[in-house]
């Protein structure tokens, strides 16, 4: 995994400090192209290949020549140089970089229908004067773009774009209200920042003479499921047994993520025993507080703690295990690092209490694998299963619109918070596939589906990417697999809700994996502190932002309104599962802090 960036038709009067920025998602080496007209810069973070596969790479093929900047992996990287091979093309190194670059010489923008994996990377057409763009179906890395003064800029991080001289970090109304009414989630395409755009997944774009055009090349399509539930069952336990293999490839050691939930724990015991076969052993990595064995307090959406699962897998898979148990002062103290890496107020001590784990796991490996997005594609979540929920108008994980509206600054109360989020709603709901004549039930979980995909798994790949990269970790999802995702998404949600489980097809089709305790655990969502200390400092670092004439956070929020919350007893979440009270006000602190750090100009 990578960082990278680019400027085409700007001078190149920034190359050391945007490298700069890129520095923590690729700290084993830098890579610059220039010439006149395009600047391509890379920093590596090399996990296949590390004696070669140096970036910026250059292929002349077929009367032009290609320069390509990329980060990302393919899990068809031997299949594709296979084809290539046959059609004439001859390769000097084992990197999927240089298979990805004879793939686009080959294909051009077609190659994007062969990949399979996780990308955003950026060709130059030397002759044509052209610049493309394309990110993975899922979303997994990130691709921001900024058209600026005549010219283009692009990076995998905002920050690396805000380093430009010329680019000054503005905020509008637009803004604000992504920030308060839709945040940590982001409308797709949306970079919140004014002028700044992110490349959607499962989109191309293309840069030349000025004009810049995209397209989008694959999106959920509903398709006729003519399998039986057995058939179905086959099927989903070999692609998701054959993409969690795929994603165990790498010339360095790998490790899992290790919750004791179904998703990780799947993971885990597969590529252990994938290991064991290899006589080598699987490092583990579990993350827990301290103080939780003491306050925490089966809930809704925690109804039980995650320890006693963890011991009962490590028993069974008999790897190299490590804990990291975190103190509340110590997820206090990431605030800050977490914001930046993220660039954008995220998911507060969710945020936090990740970044400070990837720091641990990274001292052993360089690449991880986690369990992400299976709650997405075979329908865990609460707001799945629960009909009242299913049946709101707006975003399942967020219905409080008229509580984050009640928190605009004076500048901002003409937003329409509903039309807002309710224009967003429904534009998702007519971008859902549907096949003619499905029915209610069915019709209504496929746009839950297409409104997960779209939003909130976003917004933890988000997460995901930022955190583990800002220690220099490549963290791969399984189950963020095009194949999976297309596959299931044609599933009727009666298969999918097999004997009324959440994710009961998932927990059939892996039968005989795990134990049975491990196996049969009611879903339970990423682990965070109980201790109520945490949000004492939090009450108490926001009770100084209050009293604070001059803070930044105070010019889109509305004091008095702000000091009802935090003197509130706080019973809604601000969004997801996991983010009360404690959460809130550290997101609000998040705010505070990056307008002042980011120097936001308010327009």
């Amino acid at each position: 995994m990578c960082g990278i960036a680019g400027m085409v038709g700007l001078p190149n009067i920034a190359q050391e400090k945007m490298l700069l920025t890129m520095k923590r998602r690729g700290p084993d080496g830098d890579g610059v192209y220039s010439e006149p007209a395009v600047t391509f810069l890379h920093s590596r973070l090399a996990i296949i290949d590390p004696e070669n596969g140096q970036q910026p790479m250059t292929l002349s093929w077929d009367g032009e020549t290609y320069i390509i900047c990329y980060n990302g992996e393919l899990y068809n990287t031997l299949e594709l140089r296979r084809e290539l091979e046959k059609l004439g093309h001859q390769f000097t190194s084992r990197s999927d970089t240089e298979v990805l670059l004879h793939a686009y010489a080959q294909w051009q923008e077609q190659c994007l229908h062969k990949l399979n994996g996780i990308f955003a990377f950026a060709v130059w057409h030397q002759r044509e004067q052209r610049l493309f763009l394309a990110r993975d179906p899922m979303g997994v890395k990130p691709l921001f773009y900024m058209e600026h003064q005549g010219g283009f800029l692009f990076a995998s991080e905002i920050k690396t774009i805000l380093a430009y001289p010329t680019v000054t970090a503005r905020l509008d109304a637009t803004g604000v209200g992504e920030l308060l009414l839709l945040g940590p989630g982001r409308t797709p395409g949306s970079g919140v920042f004014q002028g700044m755009r992110e490349l959607q997944p499962g989109w191309w774009g293309s840069y030349c003479q000025g004009a810049w055009q995209q397209r989008q090349y694959w999106k959920l399509m509903d398709r006729e499921h003519h399998q039986s539930f057995e058939e179905t069952v086959d099927e989903v336990r070999y692609l998701v047994t054959d993409s969690i293999r795929r994603q165990m490839v790498a010339d360095v050691p790998i490790g899992t993520f290790l919750s004791g939930g179904l998703d990780s724990s799947l993971i885990s015991a597969l590529c252990a025993r994938e290991m064991e076969e290899k006589g080598q052993r699987l490092y583990t990595f579990s993350l827990d507080y301290e103080n939780n064995d003491r306050y925490f307090v089966p809930g809704k959406f925690q109804p039980a703690s995650d320890n006693d699962y963890i011991r009962i897998m490590c028993q069974n898979i008999h790897a190299d295990h490590s804990w990291t148990v975190l103190s509340y002062p110590e997820l206090a103290l990431a605030l800050e690092d977490a914001t930046m890496a993220r660039d954008l107020p995220g998911m507060a001590d969710v945020d936090f209490s990740l970044l400070c784990f990837c720091r641990q796991i990274r001292s052993k490996v360089k690449v991880a694998l986690s369990g992400e997005c299976a709650d997405e594609i075979f329908g865990g979540y609460p707001w799945f299963r629960d009909p009242q929920v299913r049946a709101l108008e707006g975003f399942p994980w967020a219905q409080n619109t008229a509580k984050r509206a009640a928190l605009l600054g004076p500048a901002y109360q003409n937003i329409n918070a509903n039309e807002f989020v309710g224009d967003r709603y429904r534009q998702t709901l007519l971008e859902t596939d549907v096949l003619p004549g499905t029915g209610q039930e069915e019709r209504r979980m496929k746009e839950m589906v297409n409104l997960n995909y779209r939003w909130f798994m976003q917004t933890l790949l988000d997460r995901k990417d930022r955190m583990s990269m800002f220690c220099g970790l490549e963290v791969r999802v399984p189950f963020c697999d095009k194949r999976i995702a297309q596959y299931l998404y044609g599933v009727p949600w009666k298969y999918k809700n097999y004997q009324g489980r959440e994710k009961g097809l998932l927990r059939r089709a892996m039968e005989g994996v795990l134990p049975d305790a491990v196996a049969g655990r009611k879903k339970s969502p990423y682990p965070k502190t109980h201790d109520p200390a945490y949000e004492i400092a939090m009450r108490s670092r926001l009770d100084g932002v209050l009293r604070d004439a001059n803070a930044p956070l105070l010019q889109i929020v509305d004091r008095k309104a702000l000091q009802a919350l935090v003197d509130s007893e706080f019973t809604w979440p601000w969004y997801g599962q996991l983010m009360g009270a404690a959460q809130t006000m550290a997101y609000m602190l998040q705010l505070d802090f990056w307008l002042r750090e980011y120097r936001v100009s308010l327009i």
